[in-house]
Formats: C-alpha cells, sequence, structure tokens
C-alpha cells in the first residue's frame, strides 16, 4: 500500500506547489505580454513556450544542467541551504512548474487580451492602479482562461515525468512522483499496481477539475 500512497501523496504535493508557482507567475507574465506588445515581450513570450514544445527529457536535461551540484547556481544555493537542489522533491516541484507554465500563460493571456481596453481606460482615469487593475477588474473579466489554465496546468504538473526524472531522479519515498512509480510498476511487471496507480491519478486530476469548476462558478 505504501507504494502507492506514498507517490500519490508526493504527486499532490509537487503538483499542488508548482500549480501556485506556475499560477503566479502565469497571472504576471500574461498580464505583461498582454498589456506591453513590444520585441522584448513577444521574445520572452516564445522563451516561455518552449517547455511545452521540446521533449520533457531535454528539458529535464537543462535544468539539470542548471541546477546540478557543478553549476554555479547549484552550488550557490547548496552554500546556503547545505544541500543540493537536484534529486530532491524541491527538484521535481522545479520541474513542474516549468513544464506547467506555458499552459497556464496561453489561455491566461488570451483572455487578458480580450478584454475591452475601453474598460481599463476608464478605470485608470478613475484613479485606478495596476495592482486594483488586475484584482478588480482584469482577473474577474478573464475568469474563464485562469479558469483553462488552472486546469492545464495543474494536469500537466500531475501528469510530469520526463523532466522530473532527469532532475529529481527516482527515489522512492522522496522524489518517486505517481508518474514515475506507474512506470517502474510496468517495468516490474506489477501490473495490478500500475493499474490502481492509473485509476488513482486520472480520479484525482478528475476531481481537481470538478473542484476548480465549482469554485469559479
Amino acid at each position: 500500500m505504501d507504494t502507492i500512497v506514498t507517490p500519490l501523496w508526493l504527486s499532490l504535493k509537487v503538483a499542488t506547489i508548482a500549480t501556485i508557482i506556475a499560477f503566479v507567475m502565469g497571472i504576471l507574465l500574461s498580464w505583461w505580454f498582454a498589456f506591453n506588445n513590444n520585441k522584448l515581450t513577444s521574445f520572452l513570450s516564445i522563451v516561455v513556450t518552449v517547455p511545452l514544445i521540446i521533449p520533457p527529457t531535454v528539458l529535464g536535461y537543462y535544468l539539470l544542467l542548471l541546477l546540478g551540484r557543478s553549476s554555479t547556481l547549484g552550488q550557490m544555493v547548496e552554500s546556503i541551504t547545505g544541500q543540493p537542489i537536484v534529486f530532491t522533491w524541491k527538484a521535481a516541484v522545479i520541474a513542474a512548474s516549468i513544464a506547467a507554465l506555458p499552459l497556464l500563460i496561453r489561455p491566461i493571456q488570451a483572455s487578458f487580451e480580450t478584454i475591452n481596453k475601453e474598460t481599463i481606460q476608464a478605470a485608470e482615469l478613475d484613479g485606478a492602479g495596476k495592482v486594483q487593475l488586475l484584482r478588480h477588474i482584469i482577473i474577474p473579466l478573464a475568469y474563464k482562461g485562469i479558469l483553462a489554465g488552472l486546469v492545464l496546468g495543474f494536469a500537466r504538473a500531475m501528469g510530469e515525468f520526463g523532466a522530473t526524472l532527469m532532475v529529481a531522479g527516482n527515489i522512492p519515498g522522496r522524489t518517486q512522483t505517481l508518474s514515475i512509480a506507474i512506470y517502474d510498476a510496468v517495468q516490474a511487471d506489477r501490473m495490478m499496481d500500475a493499474h490502481v496507480m492509473v485509476i488513482i491519478l486520472s480520479l484525482v486530476t478528475i476531481l481537481f477539475l470538478y473542484l476548480i469548476h465549482r469554485w469559479f462558478k
């Protein structure tokens, strides 16, 4: 039973934290991209889409180079925290966040761009600041796109496999998420365990979709 419960709990923890991180970043980047159309935002908009296009193992390889113990960033973090980033559950969160980010940004940005500019200009004339505009006008008017982004982002983070395996590894009880545990079960010919974990993963994702839909309604 522990071979299923522990990966499930880790997957939920990783996916939840990763979705929150990607959601905050996604809202801010979508806001910037939608209302500041210039060469820089166009370039960065392409850059954040790259994790959606390249194979997950390639993304994981890049993260390994960036966060590994021999990298400058990896050594800096290890000197501060006393432990490496790679091959920990935190590395799994980073991988899932980056993998989910493009799926959050695209529908949110599209919803932001459909907002009537006159509505925003009227609010600015009434003295609304940027934070007030985002909180009270832009986000409420774009809730459908935000809902779609949250759903897609969580589903991607929950099912993330390739990048997580590269940068966090497959350590039972520490970094083995449910997706990796399913792969392990199939490799070991434990098909019943694999069936159960696949069903659980599917049900958890569907339940999340339902709860998010109810919350936004």
